[in-house]
């Protein structure tokens, strides 16, 4: 989630029981309630540095308790250096610890829902893991959480109130979201219609509600034949209702857009089979040149972040080949620009090869 997000949330468990602990316990939870995104110092090495670093160790087990101890330090010192802040119900050290854990701890919890994704067991594993119910930024949940810390500040009878009232809405939102994502994947076969492929390989019903990626080659499927390796539903950042459907092809990705209050999908099957012509397609092909790319630092770095890379190649009369990866889950939808005015597409990799498929050039983000 976002970090204004993470903010509001630690100042709302600091006015449950977890504020009883004592004084210092709000700044502890509100300093760790966004210590895991303390990775973004590995901007300092660049952008590639940065990818390859993002919620890595900050976000798993060492780095839980690891951050719990920096922030309770930095709370204990700052209240010695600064006798004003002194006060006899000061919270010990011990329990600074503990209760910083349980903000670090909440902010991985909530960047797992993400589509984005978390790397919750880096460093023991580097994998990342998702479970596309909420967008990075949760207009609803932000509203929610801002409303009672704003409300209710008389007394702490109704800050305790108030706080409990904010977690009960909040995890309705949770709930709405995952029942509407679960509903968007039910639907989503029906968008593509009679241009949907049989799958490449059985699902893994083991961990149906938790995605997983880098994910493993599919089987290749027959000759001239292509085949579903897997469907996504992304959450969107307006309505808990629209979601962005990604079918993962052999040699494509495809998109749709879906709104799961839609009427046409309760009227007959033969109505809804329009959906299909509306899809967005991307090709992925992995020529000899995308697999070379792929094996460069950029493309190790990008692949091991991307949940559905797409590969583009691009050749010119000179010989050099330019290969594009781009993930599919941000190819659709508003571009940032740069200090010239130029369109650019983050999370993208370009990497130009020479006649002899050895790299010569490796962009981020163009």
């Amino acid at each position: 989630m976002d970090n204004l997000t993470h903010t509001l949330f630690g100042a709302t468990l600091a006015r449950t029981p977890l504020g009883r602990a004592g004084r210092g316990t709000t700044a502890a939870l509100v300093l760790a309630s966004n210590a895991p995104d303390i990775d973004f110092v590995a901007a300092a090495g660049g952008g590639v540095k940065y990818l390859e670093w993002h919620r890595g160790m900050t976000h798993g087990p060492l780095g839980v308790m690891g951050l719990a101890l920096v922030v309770a330090a930095i709370v204990a010192i700052a209240r010695r250096l600064n006798p004003r802040w002194q006060h006899p119900d000061d919270a010990p050290f011990a329990m600074l610890v503990a209760v910083a854990a349980v903000g670090v701890l909440f902010h991985v919890l909530m960047d797992l829902p993400t589509s984005y994704g978390t790397r919750f067991l880096s460093p023991f594993s580097w994998r990342w893991f998702g479970v596309d119910w909420m967008p990075i930024v949760d207009v609803y949940l932000l509203i929610v959480l801002a409303s009672g810390l704003f409300f209710g500040r008389v007394s702490d009878f109704a800050r305790r109130r108030n706080a409990a009232i904010v977690l009960t809405v909040a995890a309705g939102i949770y709930g709405m979201r995952a029942a509407a994502h679960r509903q968007a994947l039910d639907l989503a076969p029906r968008l593509f219609g009679p241009t949907l492929p049989p799958r490449c390989d059985p699902p893994d019903a083991g961990a149906a509600w938790l995605d997983s990626w880098p994910a493993p080659v599919p089987s290749p499927p027959l000759p001239g034949r292509r085949c579903l390796v897997e469907i996504a539903a992304i959450p969107t950042f307006i309505s808990p209702f629209d979601w962005r459907i990604v079918a993962q092809m052999s040699n494509a990705y495809e998109i749709h857009d879906i709104n799961v209050l839609d009427s046409r999908f309760r009227r007959p099957d033969s109505e809804t089979n329009v959906f299909w012509r509306q899809v967005t397609r991307f090709p992925n092909i992995w020529t000899p040149a995308v697999q070379q790319a792929a094996v460069t630092r950029l493309g190790r770095v990008f692949l091991g972040f991307s949940r559905f890379p797409a590969a583009r190649t691009v050749s010119d009369a000179a010989g050099d080949t330019t290969v594009r990866f781009s993930d599919v889950r941000f190819a659709v939808g508003p571009f940032l620009t740069d200090l010239q005015g130029r369109r650019v597409q983050p999370f993208t990799a370009t990497i130009r090869l020479d006649p002899q498929e050895h790299a010569t050039s490796e962009t981020l983000g163009r």
